[in-house]
């Protein structure tokens, strides 16, 4: 159930639905709009007597949401949500870039990275200091040592983090460092990690699971705003289908049909998506065209000899001409839905 509090309402009176709520058993999710302010309720098994909330001060409307992801569905907030991270925001008409490599390998190969995204427009670096592997004998990450080299990159070129979380037990070094938490596709039902990032507060990008439904994604982001924290960034990344021709099928279908399900900001992996160095630039530039609120691609000195994912990697050439290309087409996207 979602309470719709009138225009001005006062914040006293605000706390008063929040408390008769709270009386019931349930919970009160604050959900401010650019217009007015709503509380959506959760806890409840079955529907609630809209009676109970309707004559109060304050209360414009009571509405049923009919989708079982109900802190994350437009029902409940319409208006597009924004992240910001240290400033950037994504979502709400921007367009992020978020680049760097799979793996954090050595210092000189972070922090070059580092420079060469910054310098042509990335507004975030990504990379991978735990990485969970298919075998158990390829490379790991560098884990605690790689969160300080990214710390470092940090400091030296302003771009805030992104990097993977992998488990609960190594969540307090990754949170200490890191500026965006990512939840893996792997983990991306892994429920009590999603618990416990939405317990931290910090943004978190979650990736699509390699065989989820949309349906199945957004109940994982449910379970993460349903813990207070709402800076939640959905990220297509491909799923796994009969085709053999690319590592995964980019569902950039799902970007405007998501755009009607959700107002929380949705980015795409072309790197994970197709696995191909070539098509990532021309899936960059569709991703943009279809409305999406940014991309996050792999970056690498020397690609032919990166530690994990070397084949979809864009070299350093690679990545100043993708974002010569993508960046008049999200420009032009942006100005005809402000339009």
């Amino acid at each position: 159930m979602l309470i719709v509090m009138q225009t001005g309402a006062s914040p006293q009176e605000v706390d008063a639905v929040k408390d008769k709520i709270a009386a019931l058993g349930l919970t009160a999710h604050t959900i401010p709009g650019a217009q007015r302010v709503a509380i959506g309720i959760t806890g409840n098994k079955g529907g609630l007597d809209a009676d109970l909330f309707i004559l109060m001060g304050g209360v414009k409307d009571v509405i049923r949401v009919s989708q079982p992801y109900k802190l994350v569905s437009r029902e409940v907030k319409p208006d597009d949500s924004v992240v910001v991270v240290n400033g950037i925001k994504v979502g709400g008409g921007n367009f992020c870039v978020i680049a760097g490599p799979c793996s954090v390998e050595t210092r000189e190969q972070v922090l070059s990275t580092a420079e060469h995204v910054k310098k042509h427009g990335a507004h975030m670096l990504r990379g991978g200091a735990y990485k969970p592997r298919t075998s158990p004998y390829e490379f790991q990450g560098l884990k605690l040592e790689g969160l300080k080299l990214l710390a470092e990159a940090r400091e030296r070129t302003g771009l805030p983090i992104v990097t993977e979380v992998k488990d609960t037990q190594t969540l307090h070094d990754v949170a200490e460092y890191a500026d965006v938490l990512q939840i893996g596709a792997r983990n991306m039902q892994n429920f009590s990690l999603l618990e416990a990032v939405g317990e931290s507060r910090k943004p978190v990008l979650l990736k699509r699971g390699p065989s989820a439904t949309v349906r199945e994604w957004l109940m994982a982001a449910e379970y993460i705003v349903a813990r207070g924290n709402y800076q939640v960034i959905l990220c297509e990344r491909g799923i796994r289908t009969f085709e053999t021709a690319t590592r995964n099928t980019l569902d950039l279908g799902i970007v405007p049909v998501l755009r009607e399900m959700t107002h929380l900001p949705i980015i795409v992996d072309p790197s994970h998506g197709t696995g191909r160095s070539t098509a990532v630039t021309p899936m960059s530039r569709a991703a943009a065209a279809s409305g999406a609120d940014g991309i996050i691609v792999e970056v690498h000195p020397d690609p032919a000899c990166a530690l994990s994912d070397g084949p979809q990697a864009l070299t350093f050439p690679m990545f100043e001409r993708m974002m010569q290309e993508v960046v008049p087409i999200a420009n032009l996207v942006r100005a005809h839905q402000q339009a």
